[in-house]
């Protein structure tokens, strides 16, 4: 009996051959069709997908919405570029994001392609509103990789390497790490160093913050820190920029997790879920400051793409009809139960954190296993049980969870039951 060729060997060896290695890859398999919760690889093998294209299927893989929207839309036509000849789905777009948006001003939204676009693109509006050029941002935030936004991203490996020199006027300001002893206070005064040393307020024309890391590993701000960054910011003019690329979009429970302090920054930026895998961004801000830049100083070929204008539209519809705010809430809770439970029972983790259902542990090291090595075990142990993961932060030891939103309970559960079976042969217990 003729034993059937790999598939995945097969393009394993062409991607080394034809693509460049300066891309990474998180898991060594190829995806042949996807939906919900789950893709099936080229060799046919079945996973529950916890990473959801790094948080870009809140909705879940192929949503019969979305494609039915993006169908529907390319067969009317595909572009024409905003800038020159309009279309309605762009406006309506901007018009619900701006609605979403928290607090009473009134807002304005630019749509461009990718989330490194959107946060340079607040810069540019924040600067062209104030007339200052300083930026700060925070120590292990990821806000792209593009020059500005490459500058903005606050950790050096793999992303920094060698492309220097960066852009000049920005600043970095320690995150409120609580579990490495960055409380509130502690990370206040480091901000208030920043302007006694390095630029004054009046100086300073954006603060940028993801209020739950994502790439630097899924810590979310105290809500105290944001409250009062708003206050610092009001007072001395500086526009604070709410980085919602990965906690947005429904993730924690509220379309966007700065809602969860109960304030209004100034620009959010937007990117990964709001169209469900299609390639879009966005610039949501209060319109005063959105309209700083005069006409043709923003905008790009791409942005706001009419296919991926429909998809986001059905997206928002997802939202809203499947209740998927509750459903973040009832995730979030399932999984902080079960990481705390595996928690328990292995020392090597050493914190569970997060925010409605974007979750992730931390792994210490052991005499043994490094938290990043233990980390990268987890992974290759859960991918062999038919569940993916990924890693986060500085060092890479964190696993952090994305999972689809629109997973069942049935599923949820068998998924949570490989993770701790993969913990189990990963790490040593206790």
């Amino acid at each position: 009996m003729a034993i059937a060729a790999s598939r995945t060997k097969e393009l394993l060896e062409l991607r080394a051959s034809e693509v460049v290695r300066g891309v990474g890859n998180a898991h060594p398999i190829f995806t042949e069709r996807a939906a919900g919760a789950k893709l099936w690889d080229v060799d046919g093998k079945e996973y529950i997908d916890f990473v959801g294209g790094i948080g870009v299927l809140n909705v879940g893989h192929a949503h019969p919405k979305v494609v039915a929207a993006v169908s529907e839309q390319l067969n009317r036509f595909t572009h024409t570029c905003f800038q020159v000849a309009m279309y309605e789905s762009y406006v309506k777009l901007a018009e619900k994001l701006n609605r979403l948006a928290p607090g009473p001003s009134k807002k304005k939204t630019l749509l461009v392609t990718t989330g490194a676009e959107a946060t340079e693109n607040a810069v540019k509006i924040a600067r062209m509103h104030t007339d200052r050029a300083g930026v700060i941002a925070f120590q292990h935030g990821f806000h792209g990789r593009t020059m500005l936004a490459l500058t903005m991203t606050g950790k050096s490996a793999p992303y920094k390497q060698n492309f220097g020199p960066f852009c000049s006027d920005v600043y970095h300001a320690p995150y409120p790490y609580e579990h490495h002893g960055w409380t509130t206070a502690r990370a206040l005064q480091g901000l208030a160093e920043v302007f006694e040393s390095e630029v004054a307020p009046n100086r300073v024309a954006a603060i940028i913050i993801e209020p739950v890391l994502g790439e630097g590993g899924f810590v979310p701000a105290p809500l105290e820190f944001l409250k009062e960054l708003r206050r610092i910011t009001s007072e001395h003019g500086i526009v604070l920029i709410a980085d919602e690329i990965q906690s947005g979009i429904a993730r924690t429970g509220t379309m966007f997790a700065i809602e969860h302090a109960r304030i209004e920054p100034d620009i959010i930026t937007i990117a990964k879920s709001i169209a469900d895998g299609m390639p879009l961004a966005g610039v949501i801000g209060k319109a005063e400051i959105m309209d700083g830049p005069t006409t043709g100083g923003l905008g790009g070929t791409f942005g706001g793409n009419p296919l991926s204008c429909a998809a986001a539209l059905a997206v928002l519809d997802i939202i809203e009809e499947e209740r998927l705010l509750d459903r973040a809430v009832a995730i979030g809770t399932t999984l902080q139960r079960a990481l705390l439970e595996l928690r328990a029972g292995h020392a090597q983790i050493v914190d569970v954190r997060g925010r409605g259902a974007m979750i992730g542990f931390e792994l210490g090291d052991a005499p043994q296993l490094t938290g990043a090595a233990a980390a990268a075990k987890i992974i290759d142990e859960a991918r062999a049980r038919g569940l993916l993961l990924l890693s986060a932060g500085a060092k890479r030891n964190v696993i952090r969870i994305l999972v689809p939103l629109v997973i069942s309970d049935a599923d949820l559960d068998i998924a949570l039951e490989r993770l701790a079976q993969s913990c189990d042969a990963a790490l040593a217990r206790t």
